[in-house]
């Protein structure tokens, strides 16, 4: 199958069913027999070149200092990918003002007219890392499909800048983009948050404070492998374990891609470096999963077969269906974390934004 073909299998392979209170839609991997508990041949590659590269290299040293520790990571984050709207969608850098500091973002802006809907969206890379560049071809996608402007926000990093910095930044641009509605030719109510990994975490947070600050801003949450359980706390019948994970095929890399999460490697704790004892791990602004979430905004949650998140975000699901939000759950059979990075390779990262986009002009009426 090419590339076109792919996409095309993806959803006419998709099924849906019921599940806890939430709709839960399973894609399966686009050209395999059986579809699922393997990992999808785009993604084995891409393990079997990384494992190949690094064989017979020493491991980093971990740098002590904290700041080093996340300028590695950094480097190690991100991938080269490509913008599937053939280049459609126009794009503007600025700085725009914040209650703490000047905030970057890149607007994205597709080629229809009218008022639109807005999405605000907030890269991942555990609140050290992640950059602007890597989601722009996602984040072109979305704009696209969903004639949305999306508005992506380069919030301030720990550990040089510890909570709450980075999440009073995409606040901050939440509010921005009601007060410039005009000027971005948006439609003030129709106002969406959505984020990947730790963006996740801080797009369904920022709904959360609009909340409880009763702003209605936020109207639609897309949360992608979102990070919402930094505790590891038993919740909604959440506990994470391998054996939930049922492997037919590719154990070693499937085992390795959900195990680096719980080793450590003399790694410091990324909540550790993002919190630095301002907050508990288990205040809901870091573990969302935990928070009283009636009231909130209707939820997309995306999430891979070989995720390791992929637990805590089928308990986040259940919590909030159980908490009166009307509430989705799409996962991607043989994908694994970071996937959406991987626009253009991967044909599950295109269909993840084309799905959000769909949602987004269903909950706006576009």
């Amino acid at each position: 199958m090419n590339y076109e073909q792919l996409l095309a299998a993806l959803r006419a392979r998709a099924r849906t069913e019921q599940r806890d209170g939430y709709e839960w839609i399973v894609k399966p991997i686009p050209d395999s027999e059986e579809g699922w508990g393997e990992l999808d041949p785009r993604v084995l590659e891409v393990h079997k070149e990384t494992a190949a590269r690094m064989k017979g290299q020493q491991p980093p040293e971990i740098p002590e200092d904290p700041v080093e520790f996340a300028k590695m990571m950094r480097r190690m984050m991100g991938w080269e990918n490509r913008d599937v709207t053939g280049g459609a969608v126009a794009t503007e850098c600025r700085e725009i003002e914040g209650s703490e500091t000047n905030i970057p973002v890149r607007i994205y802006t597709p080629p229809v007219g009218g008022k639109r809907p807005a999405v605000v969206f907030f890269h991942g890379g555990g609140f050290i890392g992640g950059s602007l560049k890597t989601v722009e071809n996602p984040c072109k996608c979305l704009a696209y499909h969903a004639g949305a402007v999306v508005v992506s926000v380069d919030y301030r990093l720990a550990p040089e800048h510890p909570y709450p910095a980075g999440l009073t930044d995409c606040f901050d641009a939440v509010r921005w983009v009601h007060d410039h509605a005009d000027e971005l030719g948006v439609d003030p109510a129709s106002i969406a948050v959505a984020g990947d990994s730790a963006g996740g975490n801080l797009a369904t947070v920022c709904a959360m404070i609009d909340r409880d600050r009763k702003l209605g801003l936020i109207k639609y949450q897309a949360l992608i492998y979102p990070s919402v359980n930094m505790a590891g706390a038993e919740e909604e019948g959440h506990r994470w374990s391998l054996e939930a994970y049922e492997i037919r095929n590719h154990r070693e890399y499937i085992e390795q891609i959900l195990g680096f999460v719980g080793a450590d490697h003399g790694r410091p704790k990324l909540h550790e470096l993002y919190l630095q004892g301002r907050i508990d791990v288990t205040h809901p602004h870091m573990s969302p999963l935990l928070a009283d979430l009636h009231g909130m905004p209707e939820t997309l949650i995306i999430t891979g077969e070989f995720d390791f998140l992929r637990l805590e975000n089928e308990a986040y699901a259940r919590k909030l269906a159980r908490s009166g939000v009307k509430t989705t759950v799409i996962q991607y059979n043989g994908v694994d974390h970071a996937f959406m990075d991987k626009i253009g390779l991967y044909p599950q990262a295109e269909d993840c934004m084309t799905e959000i986009a769909l949602r987004v002009r269903r909950k706006f009426n576009r």
